[in-house]
């Protein structure tokens, strides 16, 4: 897996603003989208894993409604983070 206890504790560190808020929209869409972009290089060199291009679909999904939440909820602190991740809406 691309995320060892390391590299989550940094991303809990960098958008949840402390190791202990695991639970954040901020932290949580941070993870998704490192495990995103992991899965979709692992699909460009195997094109016919469907099992894993079917855990992308219910990631992105996921991804998708946490940011609608985090939009309604903040809608500046949505943008930085959009910008931060490198996303477009």
């Amino acid at each position: 897996m691309v995320l060892t206890a390391e590299k989550k504790t940094e991303l809990f560190k960098k958008y949840g603003k402390s190791i202990k808020n695991t639970g954040s929209p901020e932290s949580q869409i941070a993870i998704f989208t490192t495990r995103i972009n992991h899965l979709t290089e692992h699909l460009k060199n195997h094109k016919k894993d469907y099992g894993t291009q079917r855990a992308l679909l219910k990631l992105v999904g996921k991804r998708r409604r946490l940011l609608d939440y985090y939009r309604e909820k903040d809608i500046d602190a949505y943008r930085k983070l959009l910008k931060s991740l490198s996303l477009r809406k």
